[in-house]
């Protein structure tokens, strides 16, 4: 029986041990982390400019930072969806936007290039003011939000 008992205890400890004491698994990585340039029309790096990372689900701000010296930034601990990046100018308006973006979860997504519509547009002025700029904005593809068109029997010409 002695014997028994023994060779019972020295198997035992020499298999494997169960996995109620295994180490717990890795979890899958859920966020993710975008980054890129922001540029002016001309190609020369934006430095020091607001840059923001826009949520296309629901529209809302997922992220905001500022570029380095460089225009570079990077955006982390972000998830999984799809985005669009916005530079803005001092006052806050929108001067630049970047094309959809999809991040898949635990991705690394880079070489992201957001340019500004208009060369300088990052320091200020009125190009959002100007027609010109909304017509620039509209035929790249970006956004323009809160503008009104109106038009009345007093100032609209006719179809004709």
């Amino acid at each position: 029986m002695r014997r028994l008992f023994a060779s019972l205890v020295v198997v035992s400890l020499s298999a494997p041990a169960p996995t109620l004491f295994a180490a717990p698994a890795p979890a899958a990585q859920s966020t993710a982390s975008l980054a890129g340039q922001a540029m002016g029309r001309t190609g020369q790096p934006l430095a020091n400019v607001t840059v923001q990372l826009r949520s296309l689900t629901d529209g809302k701000l997922a992220a905001t930072i500022t570029t380095d010296g460089e225009g570079k930034f990077t955006f982390t601990s972000i998830p999984a969806g799809n985005y669009t990046v916005e530079v803005t100018n001092a006052a806050g308006a929108i001067i630049g936007t970047s094309a959809a973006i999809t991040v898949a979860a635990g991705a690394a997504v880079t070489g992201v290039a957001v340019s500004s519509a208009l060369a300088g547009a990052a320091s200020g002025g009125s190009f959002f003011g100007s027609t010109l700029g909304i017509i620039t904005l509209a035929g790249a593809g970006a956004a323009v939000a809160a503008v009104t068109v109106a038009a009345n029997t007093g100032t609209a010409s006719s179809s004709r």
